[in-house]
């Protein structure tokens, strides 16, 4: 039981993070579905650090990792801000295109390292045993992950400024009606930038999070399993509201975890079900729950549709 409320609470933060992301970027009225690719980016940006900085003070470790892994989402998010804000590219291409160049250039980057270091070395993983370690506070039997309290200093954060201050509501408005921000004054296109980067801090963020979920190396070959995806169905699920978001994610990290600690329950092991099974469950559940309820998901009226100054 203690490791399924561990594995819950990390995929959970995981899942928050990068629909927080993207719920800021749709409240722009840019659609982010290269999520996925910029979760990429954000780990290996991460997992590099802690592979370098392996013997280096735990807190240093820790702060080093967030802030390089959130940094390089951003960085790789501006693609989506010059295509589709700059150009007026469509946003679900570029989004589609960023995913299958993130794991690629992951890919290339790591093995080169690899065979610079060593030239029988051809593999695309990166190693952080000892690095990790600054990653995780133990308490008796439970390994508490600060990433799981800068998830949820980030939320808190995420509701204040969408809500409670002015940035947030001149973002919403951009994403519901930019002709009547811009009639206003409010520069639709450098909000629409401010969303997009806000969406590749927080994605890239959560990437570094999800790979170092129970593991201590990474295969970049693999990506990150479609959580960027799982992240969008949490986001509509929880109809682009914080709080809502939150919740959802737990339900969704709660079935992703039972693939990692299914064997230590009597009556799962006992169905003696593939554990490939319960590693599509969250996938198979957002299906059904999109189905049920995606009707009734009010999305921002404005995302996806490039902003044109002369339209009224």
């Amino acid at each position: 039981m203690i490791l399924l409320i561990q594995y819950t609470l990390l995929f959970a933060s995981v899942l928050m993070l990068v629909a927080l992301g993207g719920c800021f970027s749709e409240h722009s009225g840019v659609i982010n579905l290269g999520l996925e690719g910029t979760m990429v980016m954000g780990a290996l940006g991460g997992a590099l650090t802690m592979k370098y900085m392996s013997g280096a003070y735990g807190p240093v470790i820790f702060f080093t990792v967030v802030l390089v892994s959130s940094l390089s989402g951003l960085a790789y998010s501006a693609l989506l801000g010059v295509a589709g804000i700059r150009f007026g590219a469509d946003q679900t291409l570029v989004g589609t295109a960023m995913n299958m160049l993130a794991a690629a250039l992951a890919t290339v980057i790591v093995k080169s390292i690899n065979v610079a270091e060593n030239p029988d070395n051809v593999s695309s993983t990166v190693q952080y045993v000892q690095a990790k370690k600054a990653l995780v506070y133990r308490i008796k039997g439970f390994q508490f992950n600060w990433f799981t309290l800068v998830a949820l200093i980030l939320l808190i954060c995420s509701w204040i400024v969408l809500y409670k201050t002015r940035f947030g509501l001149r973002l919403m408005a951009c994403g519901e009606h930019p002709q009547a921000a811009d009639s206003v004054g409010i520069n639709v296109r450098k909000m629409r930038w401010a969303g997009v980067l806000i969406s590749g801090f927080l994605a890239g963020l959560g990437g570094i999070v999800y790979i170092t979920a129970g593991v201590s190396e990474w295969k970049f070959e693999t990506g990150v399993a479609g959580f960027g995806f799982l992240s969008l169905a949490v986001m509509i699920f929880g109809q682009w509201k914080p709080v809502n978001i939150a919740l959802a994610a737990l339900l969704f990290g709660f079935f992703r975890a039972l693939s990692n600690v299914y064997s230590g329950f009597d009556f799962l092991a006992a169905l003696n079900l593939p554990g490939s099974v319960y590693n599509m469950m969250p996938y198979v559940i957002s299906l059904i729950v999109l189905a049920f309820t995606s009707g009734n998901s009010r999305a921002p009226k404005a995302e996806g549709i490039p902003y044109d100054k002369s339209e009224r």
